[in-house]
């Protein structure tokens, strides 16, 4: 029903830019996925729509089911299947699509697939790069680019971006690793899946159930996107992990920053990131593969350099 108020309000508005203003576009580029682009043919019909498609959702497969240790209920597929009626319809009336990566485009509806190129949407690698004099201040601490500095970033902090495991593995870290200082970047409400109840964050859940030192661990809260890429420049390992799910810009920005990269297992991570050539691939669920993926980086002489090297190359 949302998607269908919002489709109604940009038909409004274009409906007036048209008849009012006489204004017809060459070409609309749109996001489908809210329902903003549901009615656009009916204002504009011999307009093209580019649309950017960035998810098609799946009962399995994809995200729902990944976690095993979450029961997915027939009402939790039905509700996923019905969240696809505005991708659908937005789909019919596209004259054509992009998605960001070869995975996403995969779990698009066959008939449409002719109708959709595989494109990213790219990552700015002139701001995005290596800095070996790089210096970012957080709370009047300096971190500095050679630091044994780790880092995670996630819009919000959340089992869809691998958040606990995420946790788990940092304890690990800290043990293992006496000097290492570990920042963490993000918020505390849930972008994506379900959230806990009675108004619990993920972050005040786990910590519940690790074992960190808060001087070794920083949540800084978000940050300015300036100071974000400095946080790539100054780390000497960075961990991404996410479902099968939308491939995060920031990962991407990390590699082009130089990061040695300690990503899931998980698509579409490993069609950009190669175990091995570019990045050390771990298993999602499993906080010691991350932890020893981590040290493994931390205990080369040179960073893993030429890994990193072949980071920004991708």
């Amino acid at each position: 029903e949302r998607g269908i108020l919002a489709g109604q309000e940009v038909w409004r508005m274009c409906h007036k830019l048209k008849t009012v203003e006489g204004f017809v576009p060459d070409v609309i580029c749109c996001h489908p996925g809210w329902g903003d682009a549901m009615f656009l043919k009916d204002v504009y019909p011999d307009t093209p729509i580019l649309s950017f498609l960035e998810f098609y959702y799946r009962s399995q497969g994809a995200d729902v089911g990944f976690d095993k240790s979450e029961k997915t209920s027939p009402d939790d597929a039905a509700r996923v299947r019905i969240k696809n009626l505005v991708n659908m319809l937005s789909l019919e009336s596209m004259d054509w699509g992009i998605s960001p990566t070869m995975w996403q485009h995969s779990i698009h509806p066959e008939e449409y697939k002719p109708r959709i190129s595989v494109l990213h949407d790219g990552i700015d690698t002139e701001m995005c790069a290596p800095d070996p004099q790089a210096e970012l201040t957080i709370n009047g601490v300096t971190y500095r680019a050679g630091d044994e500095t780790v880092t995670y970033i996630a819009r919000n902090f959340e089992p869809y971006r691998g958040f606990p495991t995420f946790m788990r593995a940092a304890e690990l870290i800290l043990k293992a690793r006496p000097n290492c200082r570990i920042l963490a970047v993000g918020a505390d409400e849930v972008s994506y899946g379900r959230k806990l109840q009675k108004g619990e964050t993920w972050r005040h859940h786990m910590m519940k159930e690790v074992n960190l030192d808060l001087e070794r661990i920083i949540f800084p809260g978000v940050m300015s996107y300036h100071n974000l890429i400095k946080l790539f420049q100054i780390s000497a390992a960075h961990i991404y992990l996410t479902y099968p799910f939308v491939l995060s810009w920031s990962s991407m920005e990390a590699m082009a920053a130089g990061c040695a990269m300690v990503g899931s297992r998980t698509y579409p991570v490993q069609e950009v990131m190669e175990d091995g050539r570019n990045a050390l691939l771990a298993d999602f669920f499993s906080p010691q593969d991350v932890a020893d993926k981590v040290v493994k980086i931390l205990e080369s002489k040179d960073g893993m350099a030429d890994m990193r090297h072949a980071a920004r190359q991708t």
